[in-house]
C-alpha cells in the first residue's frame, strides 16, 4: 500500500535553489534512508514531507488516515511531567478507554441494574465491545511498552518519577525518541536518530526499527545503522534525487557501477558524434558525396546527446602525514583509575601500545572513555597507577569538542596563527583540501556549520605532523562523504592511532585491536568490531552455560543426570576448542607456505628488477606476516584459557 508521494517538489530558500523536481515514494514497511552532502537538503525535504515546512511547487499526496511521526536532529523533549507520566500522555486514548471499562464494571455489579434486564444487557454489550477495542488497540501492554522503550534507551537505571526539566540535552533527545517510537505512526521520519547513542543502545534500536510495522524513512551518517536498517537508498545531489535498491553498501555499488556505465556510454556517443561531423566536414563539399552526408548530418541532428556524466560532487582531500617515526614501545599504562578528584569513575586500567597499533577504545556512555583520553594526554590527572611514553612520541589530539570552535578568527587565521612561519599560500593550500575554497576562508570561526568546525579541527591536527593520534569522536558532525575520505586518510596514515567512535562501520575500517572499558578496568581483543562482538556473545554463551552447570550442582548435586549434563557440556566446549586450534593451525601453515613462496619470488631476476611488482610483493608478505602473529595470539589465548 503507498502511504505517501512526493511529486515535482521544488524548494527555493530566497533565489537559491535547494530541491528541484523531487520524487519519492513510500510504501508499507518501507525501509528508506535519504543521504547526500551537508547542504543538499536532506532535513529540508524531512520537514516538508511531514509538514513543518512549505514547498515552492509539486504536491504531497496521503490517504488521510496515514500518520506521520516526525523527529528533527538534536531535539529535545520539554516537559513539565516526570518521565513516566509524559510517556502515558501517548496513550490518552486508551486511559480514557480503561476509565469507562471500570465504570462499565461498577454499573455491571451494582444490584439496581439486574432490575433492568434490557438495561443491564446493554451495558455487557456495551462493555465487550469496549474491552475487544481495547485489547486490539494494545490496552493491556503498553505500560510493557512504556517500559520496554525506555529500558531500551537506556533509561532503566532512572526513578521514572524523575522530572524531564532536570535531565541533560542528551537525555531529552533520547526521551523524545522514546515518545516518537511509542505513538507508533504509520510513517516515522527521523532526522539523525542515532546522535546521542551509545554502541549497546544503537544495536537496540536497529532490533526495534527491524520490528517496526510502519514505514521508515531515515537520515543518518551512521553507515553500520544504514546497513542494518533500510532496504532502500534516496541520494540527493546538485538539488536532484535518484533511488538505489538496497541498504547502504549495495548503494555505494550500485552508484560506482552506475557511474561507470554511464560514463562508458557517453564515450561511445562522443565517438560516434565525432566520426559523423569528421565525415559530414569532409564530404558535404563534394559533388559526389553530398547526398550521404547531408543524411549523416541529419542523423546527428536527431540524436539526444549526452551530457557528461557529473560523477561525485568535490570531496575533501587530505593524508595525515608524521614528522619523524617514534619507537616500538608507544605507551604503557599499568593500574590506572580515572576520574575527577575523589570521583573514581574506572580503575584497573592497562593499555600496552605498539607502534603501528590502531585501536578503538570503546564501552558504555559514561564509563569515561573521553576521560582516559584526556588522563592520557595530561588533561587530567591520573588518579593512580603509572603511564609511560615511549621514544620521541608526538601526541596529536582530536576532542569532539573541538567541532564547537567559537573563535572570532576567520578559517585563514585560525590556521595560519597557529603556524605563523608558514606562507598564505601553504595554509590556504591545506584549509582547500579541508573544502575551504576561495572566499570560504574569510569565514568567521563561530559561524561555521558542524561539520565545516569538525574540518578546519581536523586541518588542524593535519598540521602538527604527530606520530601518535588520539581521536576523541573524530566522525562527529562529518557527513558520509567525508567519514569516507577521513577513514582512508587514517588506513594511510603511518603512526599510531588510539580512538573513540560510536561509528561501527569506522572502527570495523580502521581498528587493528578493540579495547573495552568498563569501570572495572579493560579487556583487549584483537580485531575489528565484529569480531569483538562475536568474542562478546562467545564469553556470553560461555557464562550462560557456566551458570547452568552451577545451578545443575544446585538443584541436584548428587545425580547422575547433573553429572551427564556437565560432562556433555564440557566435551562439546572442548570439541569446539580444538576444532579452532585446527583451523588456526592449517590457516597458519597455508600463510606459511604463501610466505616462503612471495619470498621465493623475491630472489627471481625478472621479478627484483621490477620495482612496482617488488613492492607489492613486499606488501603481501607484511600482510600474512601480520595475520599469521594474530593467529599465534589467538591459539596462545585459546591454549591459555583451556590450562
Amino acid at each position: 500500500m503507498i502511504l505517501l508521494q512526493v511529486q515535482q517538489l521544488t524548494k527555493h530558500f530566497g533565489a537559491e535553489l535547494i530541491l528541484s523536481n523531487i520524487k519519492l515514494e513510500i510504501q508499507t514497511r518501507d525501509r528508506i534512508a535519504l543521504v547526500g552532502r551537508n547542504g543538499a537538503g536532506k532535513s529540508t525535504l524531512l520537514k516538508i514531507i511531514s509538514g513543518q515546512l512549505s514547498l515552492d511547487s509539486g504536491e504531497i499526496m496521503k490517504p488521510k488516515d496515514v500518520s506521520i511521526g516526525y523527529l528533527a536532529q538534536n531535539t529535545g523533549l520539554e516537559s513539565s511531567l516526570s518521565i513516566w507520566d509524559e510517556m502515558l500522555t501517548v496513550f490518552k486514548d486508551l486511559q480514557k478507554m480503561e476509565t469507562q471499562l471500570r465504570e462499565l464494571e461498577q454499573k455491571i455489579a451494582d444490584p439496581t441494574y439486574y432490575e433492568n434486564p434490557d438495561l443491564h444487557q446493554k451495558i455487557l454489550s456495551e462493555y465487550d465491545r469496549l474491552q475487544v477495542k481495547f485489547k486490539d488497540s494494545g490496552g493491556y501492554q503498553y505500560e510493557a511498552d512504556i517500559r520496554s522503550v525506555l529500558h531500551g534507551l537506556r533509561f532503566d537505571t532512572f526513578d521514572y518519577s524523575t522530572m524531564i526539566e532536570t535531565l541533560s540535552g542528551g537525555q531529552k533527545t533520547r526521551l523524545a525518541l522514546a515518545k516518537l517510537l511509542l505513538t507508533k505512526p504509520d510513517v516515522l521520519i527521523l532526522d539523525e536518530p542515532t546522535n546521542h547513542l551509545d554502541i549497546d543502545t544503537l544495536s537496540w534500536l536497529e532490533q526495534y526499527l527491524q520490528g517496526y510495522d510502519g514505514a521508515i524513512l531515515i537520515v543518518s551518517h551512521d553507515r553500520y545503522f544504514l546497513d542494518k536498517v533500510v532496504n532502500q537508498v534516496y541520494e540527493l545531489s546538485r538539488h536532484s534525487i535518484q533511488k538505489f535498491h538496497g541498504n547502504y553498501s549495495q548503494y555505494l555499488v550500485q552508484k560506482a557501477e552506475q557511474y561507470e556505465r554511464d560514463f562508458k556510454q557517453y564515450e561511445k556517443q562522443q565517438e560516434e558524434v565525432a566520426k559523423l561531423q569528421d565525415f559530414i566536414q569532409r564530404n558535404l563539399a563534394r559533388a559526389s558525396t553530398t547526398k550521404r552526408a547531408q543524411s549523416r548530418r541529419k542523423q546527428l541532428e536527431k540524436m539526444t546527446i549526452m551530457d557528461k556524466p557529473l560523477g561525485d560532487e568535490k570531496s575533501a582531500n587530505f593524508t595525515f602525514d608524521i614528522e619523524r617515526q617514534s619507537g616500538n614501545e608507544v605507551l604503557n599504562l599499568v593500574n590506572g583509575a580515572i576520574g575527577y578528584e575523589d570521583n573514581i569513575i574506572a580503575k584497573g586500567i592497562q593499555l600496552a601500545i605498539k607502534k603501528g597499533d590502531s585501536i578503538a577504545l570503546v564501552g558504555p556512555n559514561g564509563v569515561g572513555k573521553s576521560t582516559l583520553l584526556k588522563s592520557i594526554i595530561k588533561k587530567l590527572t591520573l588518579l593512580s597507577g603509572n603511564i609511560s611514553y615511549g621514544s620521541n612520541v608526538t601526541i596529536g589530539y582530536y576532542d569532539q569538542e573541538q567541532a564547537n570552535l567559537t573563535s572570532n578568527k576567520t578559517v585563514l587565521n585560525e590556521l595560519w596563527d597557529d603556524y605563523p612561519l608558514k606562507d598564505e599560500k601553504e595554509i590556504r593550500t591545506v584549509l582547500g583540501n579541508f573544502l575551504f575554497t576561495g572566499d570560504d576562508v574569510l569565514k568567521t570561526v563561530s559561524s561555521l556549520s558542524g561539520g565545516e568546525k569538525a574540518r578546519l579541527a581536523l586541518s588542524k591536527l593535519l598540521m602538527q605532523r604527530a606520530n601518535f593520534l588520539i581521536l576523541d569522536e573524530p566522525t562527529n558532525h562529518l557527513d558520509l562523504d567525508s567519514k569516507e575520505v577521513l577513514e582512508n586518510a587514517l588506513i594511510d596514515y603511518p603512526g599510531t592511532i588510539l580512538f573513540v567512535s560510536h561509528d561501527r562501520y569506522f572502527i570495523n575500517r580502521l581498528a587493528t585491536k578493540v579495547i573495552e572499558l568498563s569501570k572495572e578496568g579493560t579487556t583487549e581483543f584483537l580485531g575489528d568490531y565484529d569480531y569483538y562482538i562475536e568474542k562478546q556473545l562467545e564469553l556470553l554463551e560461555l557464562k550462560r552455560l557456566k551458570n547452568e552447570g552451577q545451578k545443575l550442582v544446585e538443584d541436584k548435586p548428587n545425580t547422575a543426570r547433573q553429572s551427564y549434563q556437565l560432562d556433555k557440556e564440557a566435551k562439546k566446549l572442548e570439541r569446539q576448542r580444538k576444532r579452532r586450534i585446527e583451523e588456526i593451525e592449517s590457516t597458519i601453515e597455508q600463510y606459511e607456505n604463501e610466505l616462503q613462496q612471495k619470498e621465493e619470488l623475491l630472489c627471481d631476476p625478472n621479478i627484483y628488477q621490477d620495482h612496482e611488482k617488488v613492492t607489492e610483493i613486499n606488501d603481501e608478505i607484511e600482510k600474512l606476516k601480520t595475520d599469521i602473529d594474530e593467529l599465534m595470539s589467538e591459539w596462545a589465548e585459546i591454549e591459555e584459557s583451556n590450562e
